[in-house]
């Protein structure tokens, strides 16, 4: 693979003869199977060697052992390029800093915790409750998005308990628990646990403690079950309308796509997916080439907590996909959809989809409150309701696990809900 960047012959002896060079090598096949550009390639690869000599000037003797040197090396580099004023400094910085960490993120999965992200880069509670994150994906069938929120809350409790000296997950109490808590509503940006919660962020906070907890108790890593002594914020339900666009303005959205680029008809496809099927965000960005099923017309779409429903593709859905299909990047990615730039990989999360929602209504003129992919989800649920469907034909079509999610859509159900209102008393206006 090397030989397909470098032709002479001393270049690619220096570089095989690194003591890195085999993960240099794996590192080149990857760059190119994700479509980087040859000009990567050539200011990476020098850079890596150099790492490589610089780390074992310094002591380095296995491949574990580079990741403690990432700041040095790249401090040693600025030092080199006296010139560069503060702003141009912080830049080269990152372009050192970022392909060292990709490489040795890439070679060495576990070792991501030492490459210059920060001491609380991996799970939190990694060495006392290790298997926690393993319980939510296998047990519970948590996704992706839902894993990172988890790691997003108990890493503030990880962090808190840093702070006060009660290091022993043994060491929690319901006074230490609830000060947590508290600490997190009340924090702002300029406080020690980070930016303040909102209501809906603290319900999820103390929703993640109550798991986590009750975890602990089960494997025995606590002498009694601390759940109950969190208490969620009050949280009246259906409290809040569906927020959604009108029939007419999704046509907008859809009109709105450029189809003649990569890029949009790449967007056009997922949005018409969100459109037809109610798909949620994760669902259209964990979508794989296995789970079209072309032969028989179905499509199967992985849902929330590893359900599984099969679909029949509607031919604008199938023109679309094909569309982009035939025109999709080559590389090993299984994913439907891919990154347009380099690396060529999928989506991670929702939260990729959701800018693709975005940008599609800035296109199409529209500003509504929430710009998100459930926007497109609540607009079919309206249009069905308005075109006479059933609240459990509705929670079908989303594939809602219990009838009780579906009712909010009464709500925006203006019709039934007229012959429900009692007649004016004070007279004609």
């Amino acid at each position: 693979m090397l030989e397909r960047y470098f032709l002479k012959p001393q270049t690619l002896d220096r570089i095989r003869g690194s003591w890195l060079g085999d993960s240099l090598e794996r590192y080149v096949a990857w760059l190119a199977d994700q479509g980087y550009r040859a000009r990567n390639v050539y200011r990476r690869v020098p850079l890596l060697v150099q790492f490589g000599e610089f780390a074992r000037e310094h002591g380095a003797t296995r491949f574990e052992d580079l990741s403690a040197h990432v700041a040095a090396f790249v401090e040693a580099r600025l030092l080199s390029r006296p010139h560069e004023g503060r702003r141009g400094a912080r830049a080269l910085g990152n372009e050192i800093r970022g392909p060292i960490r990709q490489f040795l993120r890439l070679l060495t999965p576990d070792q991501a915790q030492g490459s210059g992200r920060g001491p609380y880069c991996g799970p939190p509670f990694l060495r006392s409750a290790p298997g926690f994150f393993a319980h939510l994906r296998d047990e519970r069938g948590l996704r992706k998005g839902s894993l990172q929120q988890y790691g997003f809350h108990l890493r503030r409790l990880e962090w808190y308990l840093a702070r006060i000296g009660a290091c022993e997950l043994a060491a929690l109490s319901p006074a230490i628990l609830s000060a947590f808590v508290a600490d997190c509503h009340l924090a702002d940006e300029a406080g020690t646990s980070g930016k303040r919660l909102g209501r809906s962020s603290m319900i999820g906070l103390c929703c993640s403690l109550r798991v986590f907890l009750r975890y602990l108790y089960r494997e025995g890593l606590v002498a009694r079950d601390l759940s109950p002594s969190i208490e969620t914020p009050r949280q009246y339900r259906l409290a809040d309308l569906p927020r959604s666009i009108s029939w007419e303005e999704v046509r907008r959205v859809l009109e709105a796509v450029d189809r003649r680029t990569a890029v949009g008809r790449r967007d056009y496809a997922m949005l018409l997916l969100m459109v037809t099927y109610g798909l949620r965000g994760h669902e259209v960005a964990e979508m794989r080439l296995d789970d079209l099923d072309w032969e028989r017309g179905e499509l199967l779409v992985r849902g929330k907590s590893l359900r599984h429903d099969r679909l029949p593709i509607p031919k604008d859905v199938g023109e679309a996909l094909a569309g982009y299909l035939c025109h999709r990047p080559r590389c090993s990615s299984r994913r439907v959809f891919l990154r347009i730039n380099a690396p060529l990989q999928g989506f991670i999360g929702s939260s990729s989809v959701c800018d693709i929602v975005r940008r599609a209504l800035v296109r199409a003129g529209l500003h509504p409150a929430r710009k998100g992919s459930h926007l497109l989800r609540h607009g079919l649920a309206v249009k069905m309701l308005r075109g006479g469907a059933s609240l459990a034909e509705i929670g079908e079509i989303l594939r809602h696990e219990l009838p009780s999610t579906t009712e909010i859509y009464a709500k925006v159900d203006v019709a039934a809900l007229r012959a429900l209102a009692l007649p004016w008393q004070g007279g004609e206006l």
